[in-house]
């Protein structure tokens, strides 16, 4: 692959690759790493693929993979930590409206984080890289009708894990706090 043809994959797969990073390891940091690292690995195994297309596909495997690995060292590392040092993780926030907001996003990313892996990933790769069925199907291996499935399936999970999460706007969390202030 020549300098020229490295640039314009680059170019067009990096937002693609950070947004797929950044929800699977929530960190930006550790995205853009992730991205720059798998790239260091399309360019230094000097892989030729027939057009750029194949290459942000192998390219989005990559980070997706290195992602979820990362996720999940993190995960245990966190783990470890509170249970040497029983840390308090909760962070005080000022203003009601920013806490709602915060407590059901982590409630949405924790019901995300529970649907099985090959729903999760079609999910993450069709709502936050934006990429279409066909693209999806072409990553996975899979056809995109089963793609389809996968997404409504885990919209469907998704939406009865936050059911009774979420009711009236305010998080389960939020409730639970006011009836035990009362």
């Amino acid at each position: 692959m020549t300098d020229a043809e490295f640039r314009r994959v680059y170019d067009s797969a990096f937002p693609v690759l950070y947004r797929v990073a950044f929800r699977i390891a929530g960190s930006g940091e550790a995205a853009e790493d992730l991205c720059h690292d798998a790239f260091s690995r399309l360019h230094e195994k000097n892989m030729v693929f027939p057009n750029p297309e194949e290459a942000t596909y192998w390219l989005i495997r990559v980070v997706k993979n290195a992602s979820l690995n990362y996720a999940k060292r993190k995960q245990r590392e966190r783990r470890a930590y509170q249970k040497a040092f029983k840390e308090d993780v909760r962070q005080s926030e000022t203003g009601e409206g920013l806490l709602i907001r915060k407590e059901t996003a982590g409630e949405v990313s924790e019901a995300l984080d529970r649907l099985p892996d090959n729903l999760r990933i079609v999910l993450v790769l069709k709502e936050y890289a934006e990429l279409n069925y066909r693209e999806i199907g072409r990553m996975l291996g899979i056809s995109e009708g089963n793609v389809k499935v996968r997404v409504f399936r885990a919209r469907e999970r998704l939406a009865g894990m936050l059911q009774d999460v979420v009711q009236d706007g305010v998080p389960r969390s939020r409730k639970v706090r006011r009836k035990a202030a009362k």
